[in-house]
């Protein structure tokens, strides 16, 4: 599937981003142009469900699939958040950037008791928006109008696709290219144990100090400090 994308700048340095769940390209509102005002040309897509981009089967392996379809190998920088972490890692192979940054994976779905469960994530479509504020105290009134409309154009049959992997273990054997895993504080997806053993396989882990799990919108300075080094 071709997704939908949007570009931030004309750089010769190209960055490509890929969202989590619920959410589409306009997550990235303030990070794009940051990398864009850095030199890059900056690539964003809308996973299939999300967005402006076609509805379908989901699996892992299929949003894999659509960002390789979609956008181009050799990037300088690629950057995944949640689900998009899953994805670039499932794709990193082929898409072969020179660096990649996951931004609080989801490498560790929880069990239904342990917190993940589709169905509530679908029922997060309907969320008023005090409820979504008070889930991200730390968000701009922005970041919260995004929010309701990425969940009134998302497909919440994609959450059920992620039901196959629900307490799997999908952290990666090892990192393809120098790969960056930054870590919310906590994080409900990679707790301390998985984080050292990231680390024992060859990935650099930072943790982004009293950041939620969306870390670019809870504390967008801390997140691109968090970034040094690798943009």
């Amino acid at each position: 599937m071709q997704l939908h994308t949007q570009t931030w700048g004309e750089g010769e340095r190209l960055a490509l981003l890929i969202h989590g769940i619920m959410a589409d390209h306009r997550t990235w509102r303030r990070v794009g142009p940051a990398l864009a005002e850095k030199g890059y040309k900056v690539i964003a897509v809308d996973l299939r469900g999300h967005g402006a981009s076609a509805r379908g089967e989901y699996t892992p392996e299929i949003f894999a699939d659509d960002v390789v379809e979609t956008l181009p190998a050799g990037a300088e920088l690629a950057i995944g958040h949640s689900l998009g972490g899953l994805t670039l890692s499932l794709a990193v192979d082929r898409l072969r950037p020179e660096r990649a940054v996951y931004s609080d994976p989801a490498w560790h779905l929880g069990t239904a008791d342990e917190g993940f469960d589709p169905v509530m994530f679908a029922q997060s479509k309907a969320a008023p928006r005090e409820r979504i504020a008070a889930m991200n105290p730390r968000w701009e009134a922005a970041d919260i109008d995004i929010e309701l409309e990425t969940l009134r154009v998302w497909d919440e049959a994609s959450a059920f696709g992620l039901a196959a992997v629900s307490g799997v273990d999908l952290l990666p054997a090892g990192p393809v290219v120098p790969s960056l895993v930054q870590l919310a504080d906590p994080s409900f997806l990679i707790d301390a144990a998985k984080a050292a053993v990231l680390r024992e396989r060859g990935f650099e882990v930072r943790t982004v100090k009293g950041a939620g799990h969306t870390i670019h919108r809870d504390d967008f300075d801390a997140y691109m400090a968090s970034l040094d080094g690798w943009i």
